[in-house]
């Protein structure tokens, strides 16, 4: 009884995780629970031996608490790893869920805003 059911709503859309070209990224649809271990194995596989890389976040239609860990993840990830991560066009909705949750400077590039 623990399987999460399929999606219902009509308006959903499953994440995607697309390569638009050397070190640059698109994700689009609905972030969220339901897609983001397999977006961040996408990423990571994407990522891996990247000096840098951009993701561009103006399809994504719906974001939740899973989808800006998934964020965070990668961005973490990169400053560990000494990758420059940026984030092109956050939509409203990840910029306010980042605000409310205190951890919006980890959008950031890794040398902006302090970081």
């Amino acid at each position: 009884m623990s399987r999460r059911k399929p999606r219902t709503d009509a308006g959903s859309q499953p994440a995607a995780f697309a390569t638009l070209g050397p070190g640059r990224f698109e994700l689009s649809g609905d972030l969220g629970f339901d897609d983001a271990a397999r977006i961040l194995a996408e990423g990571d596989a994407a990522f891996a031996g990247l000096k840098q890389a951009e993701i561009d976040l103006a399809k994504v239609v719906r974001v939740d608490s899973a989808g800006l860990a998934l964020l965070l993840e990668w961005s973490v990830a990169a400053r560990e790893s000494g990758r420059t991560l940026s984030y092109l066009n956050v939509p409203p909705a990840i910029a306010a869920l980042a605000g409310i949750s205190d951890v919006s400077e980890l959008l950031l590039p890794a040398g902006a805003g302090g970081g």
